[in-house]
């Protein structure tokens, strides 16, 4: 299973970059500081390090994984389950901060993003791995261009090397080692600059204890109207800087919570983020809209046969698009100004035979709006709703 998951162009491509820039820093460390010499010697072993300490921690966080809840999952007290949000394809009940990836198709505890990189889920078990292989890797790369800058320089000047410098360390590459070299040294730099950002977005959602996904569930929550008697939601995992570290990162490697209870802050209990979430979702719920589908749609991401214009203004997003057919009926929860977001509606036979349901962005000219006499829409007013944020 391990094995298999490795098999993808995601870690194909990681690993790829980091045997590629080790091989041409290892090809010219040897030649510009030779092992014989006690300097090189301790040279190489760091470097090496670096690999070692690379390499480890991608394996690990691609071995350990994310968590994810049982298929199934019911809370051990029955009136829980009200208090939390239902998963109809794993079918069972998602614990307190797990997610459905559609990549994994499971529920992920603590589910922060999906990285194709390490071909699943970054999230509550695998974290600190993660943040330990966005640490070292560019750690590695720097050491790398340290080597490779000054051999190509020594490269290049080898004539005068040759004549004036030192003998005993000379650097000869080729045509063909001079570009494997160049082309080491940019990815070395590219990997300085992308996954060294991704480390600090990483390690700034541990300092405040929150994935990606929560914080945009708390800045619809921040801006949710509330009733009078309703009070003011308080994210209930912040427990400050410390300890927020000593959630994830520990002495055994494993993090603290065991993916179903959490450590809270006074005032706060175990279902006070999922009711948050329960309530945005019947607000979701109260806004959605139905259309219906005038105009058949393949489901392409760029779909030319609906005018050049619909290339411009694409959803930027992995969500999925959604094959449609003349006659479907769509709910439509997110609006942009080219394209629409909605759930397809399935009759009870459909749903009994169909347990995925098919849900993503399609043309707004697909579509019109049906008739609700309720809200007073008509089918030619389609600008009556709120954009998606």
């Amino acid at each position: 299973m391990f094995l298999r998951q490795l098999f993808h162009w995601g870690p194909i491509v990681a690993l790829s970059i980091i045997f590629f820039i080790s091989y041409a820093t290892i090809q010219c460390n040897l030649m510009y500081w030779p092992l014989h010499a006690h300097g090189g010697l301790i040279n190489m072993a760091v470097f090496l390090t670096w690999n070692v300490l690379t390499l480890y921690n991608y394996f690990l966080a691609a071995y350990k994984g994310p968590g994810f809840a049982p298929l199934n999952w019911r809370p051990k007290k029955k009136d829980h389950c009200k208090r939390l949000q239902y998963c109809e394809l794993c079918d069972g009940y998602k614990p307190p901060r797990s997610h459905h990836c559609r990549k994994c198709d499971r529920c992920v505890m603590k589910m922060d993003h999906h990285c194709p990189w390490i071909n699943t889920c970054c999230g509550h078990f695998n974290h600190a791995n993660f943040c330990y292989f966005l640490f070292f890797a560019p750690i590695g790369c720097i050491h790398a261009i340290t080597i490779l800058v000054p051999s190509v320089y020594k490269a290049l000047n080898f004539t005068w090397y040759l004549r004036y410098g030192d003998q005993h360390n000379l650097v000869y590459l080729g045509i063909g080692g001079f570009l494997v070299s160049m082309f080491a040294i940019g990815l070395a730099i590219g990997v300085i600059i992308a996954v060294w950002l991704l480390f600090f977005i990483q390690i700034k959602s541990v300092l405040k204890n929150e994935t990606g996904i929560e914080s945009w569930i708390i800045e619809k929550a921040v801006e949710r109207e509330r009733e009078d008697d309703e009070a003011e939601f308080v994210y209930p995992y912040h427990l400050g800087w410390r300890a927020n570290l000593t959630q994830v990162f520990t002495w055994s490697g494993w993090p603290k919570s065991d993916g179903y209870t959490w450590d809270v802050v006074q005032g706060c209990n175990q279902f006070t983020f999922t009711e948050e979430q329960l309530q945005q979702k019947a607000i979701k719920r109260d806004r959605t809209v139905e259309f219906t589908i005038v105009e058949s749609y393949s489901g392409a991401i760029c779909p030319l046969s609906k005018g050049c214009g619909m290339c411009f203004g694409i959803p930027c997003t992995d969500e999925p698009r959604i094959p449609l057919q003349i006659g479907d009926t769509i709910k439509v929860t997110r609006w942009k100004k080219k394209w629409l977001y909605g759930t397809k509606a399935l009759s009870l036979e459909q749903k009994a035979a169909q347990k995925r349901r098919e849900r993503g962005w399609f043309p707004r000219r697909c579509a019109r709006e049906i008739v609700c006499e309720a809200n007073g829409h008509t089918p030619e007013c389609k600008t009556d709703h709120p954009k998606s944020q």
